[in-house]
């Protein structure tokens, strides 16, 4: 296993991601945080930020199978996993298995807060356990596997809250901002181009799997895992603004995305910056604060910030 060149070979697609996308650095950087790790990823932000246009780079980056579901209030659960086909034959009749769009390796859960939480929860199991199960059988989705869910502000029209079971199986949530003047102009100078850079392939999924054992590997010292932990406890201790501490899975995200900056920064070790850089997105979907919080307009961030500095 050659550190350095898987290393460069991530450096190279985040690159080529950039050809496309505008701006959006910690955005980018933190989808292939995930991307490297097998983390799925929410992006919150209004329409129109080139959310889609990220997730279809992506996939042109890393040379893999895309789909894009587009979640609206009348999508079906087997609209996404797939369902079974009743057959007619000389022999009688039979079923047949006919896989949905979520057997790729890339997908792009569009506007996922539109749909029913019945339809969202469709997604669970094959984010969490890379299966899908219909009827009686399971079916094992190929990897690498990667969901990139993109949702409207719930104060927007139409939208239904994710449960906090579906949110927990998002390593990051990650909140897109609106771009700046110079940004919004390299947008429209990029889009209304006929000779706009295109992003190539430039890694494998063979590859991104030997990233993904290699981001793995890099050590975590006694102290910086201390830290952590640390972390993760100060959201269950005495605090008005919050109401439910994160999950076991907040402390394996933040390790997993800690480890994967240290090698996206091509180090190979874990430093308190990269625990603090990837806390935001892995702990902010998962808090749930207090109505004293929520009333007093504090955010899931300003909790963080709150705890990042105290401990």
């Amino acid at each position: 296993m050659d550190f350095n060149a898987l290393q460069q070979k991530i450096s190279m697609c985040e690159n080529e991601i950039a050809k496309e996308i505008i701006g959006q650095k910690d955005t980018v950087r933190l989808s292939l945080l995930a991307l490297i790790t097998g983390g799925n990823v929410l992006l919150e932000g209004m329409p129109g930020l080139g959310k889609t246009r990220l997730v279809n780079t992506i996939s042109k980056a890393v040379g893999l199978p895309f789909k894009r579901i587009q979640f609206t209030p009348d999508l079906m659960p087997g609209d996404i996993t797939g369902t079974n086909i009743i057959e007619h034959s000389e022999n009688g009749n039979s079923f047949r298995f006919e896989p949905g769009p979520i057997f790729a390796n890339l997908i792009l859960a569009d506007e996922i807060n539109r749909a029913t939480p019945k339809t969202q929860s469709a997604l669970l199991e094959a984010m969490q356990e890379h299966t899908v199960t219909v009827g009686n059988t399971s079916y094992r989705i190929a990897e690498p596997f990667f969901v990139m869910a993109t949702e409207n502000p719930i104060e927007t029209e139409g939208t239904y809250p994710l449960p906090e079971a579906q949110l927990d199986r998002f390593m990051f949530k990650v909140l897109v901002p609106f771009p700046s003047k110079e940004e919004l102009l390299q947008i429209v100078n990029l889009t209304e181009s006929r000779e706009a850079a295109q992003a190539e392939n430039v890694i494998s999924g063979a590859e991104l799997l030997e990233i993904r054992e290699a981001a793995a590997s890099i050590p975590i010292a006694d102290a910086v895992m201390d830290r952590i932990m640390d972390i993760i406890m100060a959201t269950h201790a005495e605090n008005k603004y919050i109401r439910e501490g994160v999950s076991p899975r907040a402390a394996q995200a933040v390790i997993r995305g800690a480890r994967a900056r240290a090698f996206l920064e091509q180090r190979f070790n874990v430093s308190f910056e990269d625990v603090e850089y990837v806390a935001y997105p892995a702990l902010r979907h998962r808090l749930i604060l207090s109505f004293d919080a929520v009333s007093e307009g504090i955010t899931e961030d300003d909790v963080i910030r709150d705890i990042l500095h105290n401990k």
